[in-house]
């Protein structure tokens, strides 16, 4: 097939427009789903019983059910049910929040137990309260323990914002469907959109990786 370059130059504007949504989604979803993640994390081990089950049942959930479902179940069933009515990127943005926050608090959870539990009783007994060493001591060390699953679920994030489009949100597939529809040239369009989902997810790449052999134990020693 050739590859008809004239479609990057006539539809660089609607291609930017698009890059432009798809990075504010994935940025702001990135740090609420990690806000959220951790929040449920610590609720999956902490002592009292009725957080530790309601914090299973949401990552049980979500992890089970298909995105495009809660998008559209945040977009429609919504409304109905509470009467707040929310914009398709609003919607597309809280649907990516809580799909992937129930993944990355299972990220989170794995690395809260690799960190030995006497880092919990020193930090406690030097006064801290159960929140404050959670936040202070244990919770640092946790993230860096998982940061390639963690780097891993932010991916996946940006390459599920394309849900986006379902709901008719201007993203970048969004507008490569709008692309399409004029150009009628559906291979040179949807590369070209591949290409532009590359530059968000290969930095990423290597950025995960920098702070993967960053934080890394050295081997011989044991933190």
């Amino acid at each position: 097939m050739v590859i008809n370059f004239s479609i990057l130059s006539e539809h660089l504007d609607r291609y930017l427009a698009g890059l432009g949504g798809t990075l504010a989604a994935s940025l702001i979803s990135l740090v609420a789903s990690f806000i959220l993640g951790a929040i449920i994390a610590v609720f999956r081990i902490t002592p009292f019983k009725p957080l530790q089950w309601i914090s299973a049942i949401y990552v049980e959930f979500f992890r089970n059910i298909p995105l495009m479902l809660i998008a559209f179940f945040t977009l429609i069933a919504l409304p109905l049910l509470t009467g707040a009515v929310l914009v398709p990127f609003a919607a597309g943005l809280t649907a990516l929040t809580v799909y992937t926050s129930a993944f990355i608090a299972e990220v989170i959870r794995a690395g809260i137990q690799a960190i030995p539990k006497g880092q919990m009783e020193a930090a406690r007994s030097s006064g801290l309260t159960y929140v404050q060493a959670m936040w202070h001591v244990i919770l640092p060390q946790a993230v860096k323990v998982v940061i390639p699953p963690l780097g891993n679920q932010f991916l996946n994030l940006v390459k599920n914002s394309s849900i986006l489009t379902v709901l008719s949100a201007s993203d970048l597939m969004y507008q490569a469907d709008l692309i399409n529809s004029d150009t009628f040239d559906t291979f040179s369009t949807y590369m070209f959109a591949g290409l532009f989902y590359l530059l968000l997810t290969v930095p990423l790449s290597f950025g995960i990786r920098y702070l993967e052999h960053k934080y890394q134990p050295v081997k011989g020693v044991r933190a």
